[in-house]
């Protein structure tokens, strides 16, 4: 029998409970969710669809143009800029480091006149009046996998909970049909995407991201088995319910009460994710602002319309994950691809929230988990190069939700290689995102073996320049 079964079962359970026990024992019961939808101040947003780019865009080739670094075309980057302990065991021991220009044509866009990659982003830098473009974005990991943990749960170690989980647990769902937080993914190759990234980590189940697949039912085992009827479903979930409940009062096990949460959630999706996917009542125009993939389940321009139907129907958290931007080679080749895949599609989703007065409070955010080097990994061309993975700097963006559109925020050095005016770390970008939401990230924890943690551990600052 263990500590809990014993208290509950025994003479003294009942005067033990309210008087011996410290409630800070048991993490799940000490502290309830707020879940209410209270806030610290007004939010400027009230859910957030994050666009999240696997693999490490190259700044250099979208957002950060260094149009003089062609007349520095196969120069060795300086190692005054660029030290050999930054470097990766992939690139670490070639004997040269050239230098790689872009080779995509440029041009300005929106009242701030960024610089965009035209030729592959046309769709989103004619949107440049929507965006606020962050250059001078920096991080601490230099390989994928601690890289996306970091900036998807707070922590390069996994087990922490996802920032969809955060802000489940924190704000709780405008819809009583649908899960807080839903994850989908698409695209191919490079690193593998693990469900931790979306998972709730040591807050309660109830607030881990749902992942819907991306072929067949979008949810495992969603429809009733042959000859089983929602009514027989009801009854069953119905006594299987009665039964937990007893068991949770018999054992004190909190652990119960997140298994009697996910059967009701279950249940809920098998009428609520059928309908969410029937594309039958999206007009024609609507479905052209996606792209010509958008009725392909498990592509980017699916994902995104998913994305939006998500929001409209009070989802908290949506969250893409997009693999294939992991470019060691033939970084232009493989870039312009992934433009055909990407660009309409997310210049769609912005465009279509815009339409329906969901953009204001609805934020979204593109961005990957680092940039990319100046030098080329490998054989050098005028045509083709590769760039290995670099976190000094890298350029992400943001649209709607209270952000202030049209502006270009921080630079980078002459070989984007460092932030030199208006840095932003991650644990800064994560406290952004919370501050828009009404929550002060100082103040969202949870208790867990005697430390209260929160998503930017004990660090960030909100960037209030960024704010409409």
């Amino acid at each position: 029998m263990n500590r809990r079964q014993f208290f509950g079962r025994s003479g003294v359970g009942a005067a033990a409970l309210a008087t011996l026990l410290n409630p800070e024992l048991f993490a799940a019961d000490s502290e309830a969710a707020p879940g209410k939808g209270q806030t610290d101040f007004p939010a400027k947003a009230k859910r957030v669809i994050y666009l999240f780019q696997s693999g490490g865009p190259a700044q250099l080739d979208l957002f950060d143009y260094k149009p003089h670094l062609l007349e520095r075309y196969k120069e060795e980057v300086p190692t005054s800029v660029y030290p050999a302990e930054r470097k990766t065991s992939m690139t670490a021991g070639q004997t040269s480091f050239p230098v790689a220009p872009s080779r995509f044509k440029f041009a300005q866009f929106g009242p701030s006149g960024a610089w965009i990659n035209r030729e592959v982003m046309p769709h989103t830098a004619a949107l440049a009046h929507e965006l606020c473009i962050v250059k001078s974005m920096y991080t601490e990991a230099i390989n994928h996998d601690p890289a996306i943990t970091f900036w998807l749960t707070g922590s390069q170690i996994a087990g922490r909970p996802s920032m969809g989980a955060w802000l489940s647990y924190g704000l709780g769902s405008d819809s009583a049909e649908l899960p807080h937080f839903v994850a989908m993914s698409s695209g191919t190759g490079g690193q593998p995407i693990y469900d931790r990234l979306w998972g709730s980590g040591f807050l309660p189940t109830r607030y881990q991201g749902v992942k819907f697949r991306g072929q067949g039912d979008p949810v495992l085992d969603i429809s009733n088995p042959p000859g089983v009827t929602p009514a027989m479903r009801r009854d069953m979930l119905n006594t299987l319910g009665r039964m937990n409940r007893h068991h949770r009062a018999a054992v004190l096990d909190p652990v119960i009460d997140e298994r009697i949460a996910q059967y009701e959630m279950a249940y809920q999706l098998q009428s609520s994710v059928p309908e969410l996917t029937d594309l039958s009542d999206e007009p024609e125009h609507v479905l052209a602002l996606y792209g010509p993939e958008v009725r392909k389940t498990g592509t980017y321009a699916w994902n995104c319309l998913m994305a939006r139907r998500l929001a409209e129907r009070g989802v908290r958290f949506t969250q893409l994950m997009h693999r294939g931007w992991d470019m060691h080679g033939n970084s232009v080749k493989r870039l312009r691809a992934l433009g055909q895949k990407t660009d309409q599609a997310q210049a769609g989703l912005i465009t279509d929230l815009r339409q329906r007065g969901l953009l204001d409070d609805t934020l979204v955010i593109w961005g990957g988990e680092f940039g990319r080097t100046v030098y080329c990994q490998g054989k050098l061309s005028e045509k083709e190069y590769g760039r290995d993975h670099h976190p000094g700097c890298f350029s992400m963006w943001l649209a709607g939700g209270g952000i202030k559109g049209g502006l270009c925020y921080g630079e980078t050095d002459d070989y984007s290689v460092r932030p030199v005016d208006k840095p932003v770390h991650v644990h800064d970008m994560q406290a952004t995102i919370l501050h828009l939401l009404g929550i002060d990230h100082e103040k969202l924890t949870y208790k867990y073996q005697g430390r209260h943690f929160r998503l930017t551990d004990v660090h960030g600052h909100v960037m209030h320049d960024l704010l409409a």
